[in-house]
């Protein structure tokens, strides 16, 4: 049997964590959610999720800060990270791009399925 491909969410609305979570794990995915930012950091070290999916607005520690210490970290720079946060300004989707994220997504204007697609495209297998 396939393993499953991991998704690490970082969120801390658990209306959007139970959307996300419920629609990924229908497509086959394990999910793993968790809003604070030590243990992001540390499960996508540990269990080096297919993509992360990270807020910007969290309890512990922004999304910026995270991403800035995943991109920093040898063990996990190389995971794609999808920004899915209700941040649009312009120049939080260029900070989000500049520190390393793969896609910036503004959750009012896209739908999980939406989401889902442009995961699929990130995580696909690439062929040589």
């Amino acid at each position: 049997m396939l393993e499953k491909l991991k998704i690490l969410l970082v969120e801390d609305d658990s209306m959007i964590v139970d959307m996300y979570k419920l629609r990924f794990e229908e497509e086959g995915y394990e999910v793993l959610v968790t809003d604070k930012g030590t243990e992001a950091l540390e499960m996508a070290k540990k269990e080096q999720p297919a993509i992360i999916l990270l807020d910007i607005i969290l309890p512990e520690m922004d999304g910026f800060t995270i991403l800035q210490e995943l991109k920093k970290d040898v063990e996990t720079k190389n995971l794609p990270v999808l920004m899915l946060t209700n941040l649009g300004q312009e120049g939080d989707q260029f900070k989000g791009k500049e520190q390393g994220a793969a896609e910036y997504f503004v959750k009012s204007k896209h739908t999980p399925a939406q989401i889902l697609e442009k995961v699929r495209e990130i995580t696909k297998p690439k062929r040589f």
